[in-house]
């Protein structure tokens, strides 16, 4: 299914992880989560090759093959200072820790964290590690054009904020309800970053998921916002 990104391949392989491939020709993976994610296709349960890796939180259905990516690709790692403290001792030296407000160049782009809403704990050996703060991030790719990854989050005010200082084009936000935003929390954040386009992630992974794309596409595109709906192992070329 091909949407109108030309500068912008995006690869979801179900839940939250994604592959973007820059107009610059960066690879970038979201939230690497493959070999226990029901939603990932059977032929993509291994890390793709990468150039930077982007961790929004410590939960398992983010960071669940977060290590072997970084083994396999030597990607640098950019997440909270306590994720990466983590990936350090798992024996991955290429971190780029960061906080929320705080921007550095990566693989040939700009990256900001974001504040986020849930919360950030991976268990490690049956134990509950803390993994710092939950955050999102702004990307600002090669040409000037900016999107927003939520990871996990509900709606917040402050994403007035986002969307005033770095005016993202495109939005990927959570939809499926229970641990995340609503569609409904979502149209709303929408309205507030002032994005034309959305990528809805975090839905039909689980039965306990139950926002749909159908239902955001319902809110938004009256409005003038485009859903790009992937189908698990979909590109949008």
């Amino acid at each position: 299914m091909a949407f109108d990104v030309d500068r912008l391949r995006i690869t979801w392989f179900g839940h939250s992880t994604f592959l973007l491939r820059t107009p610059g020709g960066a690879r970038l993976l979201f939230d690497p989560w493959f070999v226990e994610n029901p939603a990932c296709p059977a032929s993509m349960k291994k890390p793709p090759a990468a150039d930077a890796i982007l961790v929004s939180h410590g939960h398992g259905d983010h960071m669940g093959d977060l290590v072997s990516a970084a083994r396999d690709s030597g990607a640098p790692v950019v997440a909270a200072p306590e994720l990466c403290d983590w990936v350090r001792r798992k024996g991955i030296a290429n971190v780029l820790p960061m906080n929320k407000g705080g921007s550095q160049q990566v693989a040939g782009v700009r990256v900001t964290m974001t504040d986020a809403r849930h919360s950030s704990g991976f268990v490690d050996t049956g134990t509950m590690v803390y993994m710092g703060e939950p955050a999102g991030y702004v990307v600002r790719l090669e040409d000037g054009m900016a999107l927003y990854f939520a990871g996990d989050t509900a709606l917040f005010g402050d994403m007035r904020l986002i969307g005033e200082m770095h005016k993202p084009d495109i939005a990927f936000l959570p939809i499926g309800d229970r641990f995340t935003m609503d569609p409904a929390a979502a149209a709303a954040a929408c309205d507030l970053l002032g994005v034309r386009q959305v990528v809805p992630m975090h839905w039909g992974t689980f039965p306990l998921l139950t926002g749909t794309p159908a239902a955001l596409r319902a809110l938004v595109e009256p409005r003038g916002v485009q859903v790009l709906e992937l189908k698990p192992g979909e590109s949008t070329e």
